[in-house]
């Protein structure tokens, strides 16, 4: 009773705040509702951007992969740091510069709006699909596992599941598309510091549990119990084989942090340049401790548990119903409902700002009223978080749910970068390019994961158990030597697509040069040490990994 209490007394105090903070936005224009005004500042920017990331995809998923290969998955967390850096120093500039509402924008003034429709198509159809079902799915599971909601309610796990999908989707819903994007950042900051605070008392509960009430002593017990879990340097069968992180895992970290449209939006929010930019440093500097919170636990769940959990997504959960006190469980399940809800949220809210900038504004009513724009975006954002709520159900069986939703959105995340970088990289290639570039990726990205790999994959395991081969690890082998990592399949489609481009930006190049024009809605005088901080802040991520490199 006294963690439902602090549950819904935590729950209730950040709607309040949030509500308090907002009441005075102007939220019947676009950049009221969609960028909260671009009045966002550093710590806003940066508290929102983690807790957007920081949901139960990642706390659940993460963890869950560190359960099963240890911490060569920190992989996802410390090389987003890098990518943060590289979109502070050289994207984010030229985002407030043209004074962007989505990045699509930018896509119809280099290209032209088929291009930018396109996109803002394959976006939302990525968001409803993959994205807000998978947030919906993993969130519920952690609620039900936390709570106990099946005993509670006297009802089936999946009956729970569903409960727990709709309720998160409807209070979700409430915040993103009634509250606006400064609703969201609002509500995400407060979150963030309950969620690193809490996130940080479970590896901290956990150690002190392994090690009979000394916490150095537990981690001297993990790392000397589980040593092959503390190897950073991923093999071939692993989720991240180590040539991976040079290939499309910094393709896939370029793209999240720097063109992805529920991301950046908090960023183009930013009341100037120097805000986004510290706001964004700070963000990749909180980012390389990420794996504390989403890789540590995973490992002591292994080693608490000793393996013998039925699904390796459990072990987040059942870590937390093992070392969190009583007295704690209704603070975490707040702080972890409102990342379920910031991350949900942010997506929601990006969802709407897509349909009604880039496709109803642009294709069905050109001389809608700001106020009518924000009005359909609105509608729009009601329909797809109800169609989010009936599929997350769909995806309990995935094996692994991080490494699923980054597989996944290689359909339309490598696309769209592709044009992104060889948009301002070039100044002819034409906007048929662009499409090209987008179907072609789109198109080969879907042959290769699901015709070529399960094919070939099939065969050579076949093969493999008719030569007599039974060993888990052996077969393991020859799985992964069927057929290319999808990070790597995602790097070859990269080069192929921009190779493409440029091809055809040769031989039909546009008539003139494209020129980015300044629109003045902020000022874009950069921080001045935002190249020193970024440069200190890739060294530190490169120590990391040589430092835990065995």
């Amino acid at each position: 009773m006294i963690g439902i209490i602090s549950f819904i007394g935590f729950t209730l105090l950040v709607a309040i705040i949030a509500y308090y903070a907002t009441r005075k936005t102007d939220e019947s224009s676009s950049d009221g509702y969609f960028l909260g005004g671009r009045s966002l500042t550093a710590g806003v920017i940066a508290g929102s951007l983690l807790l957007t990331n920081l949901s139960t995809e990642q706390i659940v998923g993460l963890n869950g992969n560190a359960y099963s290969e240890g911490i060569l998955v920190m992989a996802w967390e410390t090389l987003a740091a890098i990518a943060i850096v590289i979109t502070a120093v050289f994207l984010l500039p030229r985002y407030l510069k043209s004074g962007l509402t989505t990045v699509p924008q930018f896509l119809r003034d280099r290209y032209d709006v088929s291009t930018k429709t396109l996109t803002s198509a394959l976006f939302l159809t990525g968001y409803v699909v993959v994205l807000l079902p998978i947030i919906l799915y993993s969130g519920s599971l952690a609620i039900s596992t936390m709570f106990d909601v099946p005993t509670l309610l006297g009802v089936s796990s999946k009956t729970a599941l569903v409960i727990c999908v709709w309720g998160i989707g409807i209070i979700g819903m409430i915040y993103a598309v009634f509250g606006g994007l400064k609703a969201v950042a609002v509500s995400d900051s407060i979150n963030a510091i309950g969620l690193l605070i809490g996130g940080l008392l479970i590896p901290i509960f956990g150690l002190v549990a392994i090690g009979d009430g000394n916490l150095f002593q537990g981690l001297d017990v993990l790392y000397d119990s589980n040593p092959e879990k503390f190897d950073s340097i991923g093999g071939p069968t692993a989720s991240v084989p180590f040539a991976t992180i040079f290939t499309g895992m910094m393709l896939v970290q370029l793209f999240y942090w720097g063109t992805n449209q529920q991301i950046i939006q908090r960023a183009l929010g930013a009341k100037n340049l120097k805000e986004g930019q510290k706001g964004l440093l700070l963000a990749a500097f909180i980012k390389v401790l990420g794996p504390i919170i989403v890789v540590l636990p995973g490992i002591i769940a292994w080693h608490m548990f000793e393996g013998q959990l039925p699904k390796a997504d459990q072990a987040y959960p059942a870590l937390v119903n093992a070392v969190l006190p009583t007295y704690l469980v209704g603070f975490f399940a707040a702080v972890l409902f409102g990342a379920i809800l910031s991350s949900f949220n942010s997506v929601l809210n990006s969802s709407v700002t897509l349909f009604g900038i880039d496709i109803y504004k642009q294709h069905i009513n050109q001389d809608a009223t700001e106020s009518t724009v924000v009005k359909y975006g609105k509608i729009f954002g009601i329909i797809l978080a109800f169609a989010a709520m009936f599929i997350a159900p769909l995806i309990a069986n995935a094996e692994s749910l991080f490494e699923y939703l980054q597989e996944v959105n290689g359909i339309y995340s490598i696309p769209i970068l592709t044009i992104i970088v060889v948009g301002y990289l070039t100044k002819r290639v034409p906007a048929i390019a662009a499409k090209i570039g987008i179907l072609s990726g789109s198109l080969l990205y879907i042959l290769s994961q699901f015709f070529l790999k399960p094919y070939f994959i099939d065969n050579a395991m076949a093969e493999a158990k008719a030569a007599g081969i039974t060993d888990a690890a052996e077969l393991a082998q020859v799985e992964a030597a069927a057929y290319p990592h999808f990070l790597h399949v995602m790097a070859i489609l990269f080069v192929l697509n921009v190779a493409l481009m440029l091809i055809i930006g040769k031989i039909w190049p546009r008539k003139d040069d494209y020129t980015q024009e300044y629109t003045k809605q902020v000022d874009i005088q950069p921080y001045r040490h935002v190249k020193a901080v970024g440069l200190g802040i890739v060294i530190l991520v490169v120590g990391i990994y040589i430092y835990f490199a065995n």
